[in-house]
């Protein structure tokens, strides 16, 4: 498209460009349509149209408006919402500005595209907080869903993953130090656990994301105006169920805990990839080099690196993402009087963008998990690194009793100078009748990692499955 376009009279560019094609966010691309622009607008039109239709099944609204409306802004039911309602989302956006938000302008051409007849049952009763709130959260609910069948496959890659390597020793690190002996497994384990806890809570917010239906000031006056009592109370429902939301209790206009709960849930998903990002990232540096990406990236000036770039974009989102929970919940915590003046305006981009990298990551991380491998032999040379000192907890335990912490101090001194440690306690005569292969042993020192990954393995998923099952 020409990046010079003429604006019409409106002001819109009726061709202009995307402004946004992910150029600056790479982890998003190829997987945001579920929240771009028109993906939004679809969703407003749907919400309109559930409306109508909402009035339609308690016998309000003639069924035959309800009929029109539905085939002429393009209904496509069993909550596919609304396609081929041809409302230019470029032209309503430059429309949006003198009332504030796009609702007010797409009532208008809504009403112009119905036959008179049913223009009175389009957006009968509501407000534009009811339809904007309600489209939200058929976008996030749309966009979580796809965001937990990526999280899914993670479970499933990361359980094989830890299965496979549940016997390659290697060393933990605290502080960026080596400490005692681990295995490849149970790191991998300890990121299932993280991610299986934050797509169930993930799944718990996207399950109860309720539709909004409140009227002018959160009391359905009109509606009760309109219907009577008896109907106002009961609309809610067939709305809701019209768009596959939950029912909601009661307005929230100004109670954002459906906003606030998905995005804690976002940013936790967002959290526990990220967490395997950064350790992959470590892993994988040339002077550690225990994983690698299965697809890594290469560098404009230097033909020999082999880039973690997943786990880079991963931690890109990772860092953006506790930035727009934050928003949220400032937003939420300003949310005056029966409808905010600008707190909840300022919820529309960051959730829209919260969701956009949980759709990114999720993806990215889907790949990488399963494209994963493990390089035994550096694992092997660096666990070899700091030799017997890598148990020198087991040793000191055992030893202490024997010799007093000051010798035992001292023979840990003398290894971090460059001795063998495992000959200095074989030296020592206490140390006689002691096993002492076995003590410095690091497959030997594992406490009970075979069992919390074991543990891991068999934990049940969101539906009841076992990723042995899963896999």
């Amino acid at each position: 498209m020409p990046s010079d376009a003429t604006p019409d009279r409106s002001g819109a560019r009726e061709s202009s460009p995307a402004f946004d094609v992910g150029l600056l966010s790479p982890v998003s691309v190829g997987h945001d349509a579920l929240v771009a622009d028109q993906a939004v607008l679809d969703a407003l039109v749907a919400v309109e149209v559930a409306l109508a239709r909402a009035y339609g099944s308690l016998g309000v609204a003639p069924a035959a408006a309800v009929d029109d409306i539905s085939t002429a802004l393009g209904w496509q039911g069993n909550g596919r919402g609304c396609l081929g309602h041809r409302v230019d989302a470029v032209v309503l956006a430059a429309a949006s500005v003198s009332g504030g938000n796009p609702v007010i302008p797409l009532v208008a051409e809504l009403k112009a595209r119905v036959p008179e007849s049913a223009r009175r049952w389009v957006h009968r009763g509501a407000t534009s907080q009811d339809i904007l709130d309600s489209a939200l959260m058929l976008v996030s609910y749309r966009a979580g869903r796809a965001i937990l069948a990526h999280l899914r496959s993670v479970e499933v890659e990361l359980a094989t993953f830890a299965r496979t390597h549940a016997e390659d020793v290697g060393a933990a690190r605290t502080l960026t130090q080596h400490a005692v002996p681990t295995t490849v497994g149970l790191r991998a384990a300890v990121w299932l656990r993280g991610v299986r806890r934050a797509t169930d809570r993930l799944e718990a917010a996207v399950t109860q994301l309720p539709a909004q239906l409140g009227g002018a000031g959160g009391t359905l006056a009109a509606i009760v105006e309109i219907a009577g009592a008896d109907v106002a109370a009961r609309l809610s429902s067939p709305f809701a169920g019209a768009l596959g939301l939950a029912v909601p209790d009661a307005p929230w206009h100004t109670n954002r805990w459906p906003v606030t709960e998905l995005g804690d849930a976002l940013v936790q998903a967002i959290d526990a990839v990220g967490k395997i990002a950064t350790d992959i990232a470590m892993l994988s540096r040339t002077e550690i080099g225990e994983l690698a990406e299965g697809a890594a990236g290469g560098s404009s000036a230097m033909p020999q690196k082999r880039n973690p770039s997943g786990s880079v974009l991963i931690r890109s989102a990772a860092l953006r993402a506790p930035q727009l929970g934050a928003t949220l919940h400032l937003a939420a915590a300003l949310a005056a009087d029966e409808r905010p003046d600008g707190s909840w305006h300022a919820e529309w981009p960051t959730l829209r963008e919260l969701l956009r990298l949980a759709l990114g990551v999720a993806a990215t991380s889907a790949r990488v998990v399963a494209g994963l491998s493990v390089d035994s032999a550096a694992v092997a040379r660096n666990l070899a690194q700091t030799g017997a000192l890598i148990v020198s907890e087991r040793l000191s335990l055992v030893l202490v009793p024997l010799v007093g912490r000051e010798r035992f101090d001292h023979l840990v001194a003398e290894a971090s100078e460059g001795a063998d440690l495992a000959d200095l306690v074989r030296a020592l005569p206490e140390a006689a009748d002691l096993d002492v292969d076995a003590l410095v042993d690091p497959g030997r020192y594992l406490g009970l990692a075979d069992a919390y990954l074991d543990g891991a393995l068999r934990e049940r998923g969101p539906h009841g499955e076992t990723p042995e099952v899963l896999s």
